[in-house]
């Protein structure tokens, strides 16, 4: 009798918890929630953490405020996500540098695996090596040659030291044995604003940022980024059709602090999902650059990102680079 009413005051207390647990995440949030972006205002990141927030802050009725923190190589906001209050009202939208970082400073302040936690990925975005239209160059074979002839006089902007605009800059030098020289920037925008002056030549960077200057001539695109041609821009090469096995792509995700009621982990996925899910959204991303919505579960996501981790650090062995 006493063994029984143990067990009838256990299973009680559970579903007590597990309704408790359920009634938080339905009253979440209750105040406004801040979206951190390690990056400057107007690059692919802002984009989209402003057009989800803006869906978000709909849905909950509340404030969605966009915080830029850009800087050492978005390490300065995704701190303050990891060091904000493990309460969900705190999330950080990341990229490649997420997974490239932890193998390319040999001191972080923080852990990306033990102080953070996944939500879900949102978006993986097509990549395009883009020319100033004063680069005589028109194909990659053409820019191939171009910096053979000239060593050290072609320039590529990149959103930061090891970042993946610049990564995969370092494998294309590699795979075609280029001398290009890299020029870091922080953040895609100021990274832009010389290119298209044509400060700087040439950029491996996102597909989504540069197409309205490919549509108007600013730009131009020598290849995408990957093994097959992209429809958003159907008549660029592939990279793969000249250099095969220089393919990168841009991942987009949200992350909290680690800690975070699973709970709220669970609401903020099932709510960035429905947003990520809606006909209009996925037009305005379309748009952008025929970018792929992912909305994977958080705990996908978590796996995602160490398998990313170990792609991304053999990238920075071969390159040389470091940023500490």
């Amino acid at each position: 009798m006493e063994k029984t009413a143990r067990l009838l005051g256990l299973s009680i207390a559970l579903a007590l918890a597990l309704v408790s647990g359920e009634s938080r995440a339905q009253d979440f949030p209750t105040k406004p929630v801040r979206i951190i972006v390690p990056f400057s205002a107007g690059g692919p990141t802002d984009f989209l953490a402003r057009l989800i927030g803006q869906k978000l802050s709909e849905m909950w009725n509340q404030p969605v405020v966009v915080d830029n923190r850009p800087g050492a190589g978005a390490n300065i906001g995704t701190d303050a996500v990891a060091k904000a209050p493990a309460d969900g009202y705190t999330i950080g939208i990341v990229s490649n540098a997420y997974t490239i970082n932890p193998s390319l400073y040999s001191r972080l302040p923080f852990d990306t695996l033990r102080d953070l936690t996944g939500i879900t990925q949102i978006v993986s975005s097509a990549m395009v090596l883009v020319a100033h239209p004063s680069v005589p160059a028109n194909s990659v074979d053409d820019l191939i040659a171009l910096a053979k002839a000239k060593p050290g006089h072609l320039t590529y902007a990149s959103v930061g030291t090891g970042s993946g605009t610049h990564l995969t800059g370092e494998m294309f030098k590699s795979a075609t044995g280029t001398d290009l020289v890299h020029v870091p920037y922080k953040g895609t925008s100021p990274a832009q604003v010389d290119l298209l002056a044509g400060r700087v030549m040439l950029m491996f960077g996102h597909l989504s940022s540069v197409l309205l200057h490919l549509r108007t001539g600013k730009l131009k695109a020598l290849a995408v980024l990957d093994s097959t041609r992209n429809p958003a821009v159907p008549d660029v090469p592939a990279m793969a059709e000249t250099v095969p096995g220089v393919e990168a792509s841009g991942m987009f995700g949200i992350v909290t602090a680690a800690g975070t009621p699973r709970d709220r982990v669970r609401k903020l996925n099932a709510d960035i999902v429905n947003v990520l899910n809606r006909p209009e959204l996925k037009e305005k991303i379309g748009r952008m650059g025929g970018e792929t919505l992912i909305g994977s579960t958080p705990e996908q996501f978590d796996l995602f990102l160490r398998s990313e981790i170990r792609r991304w650090a053999k990238a920075v062995k071969d390159s040389g680079a470091t940023a500490n």
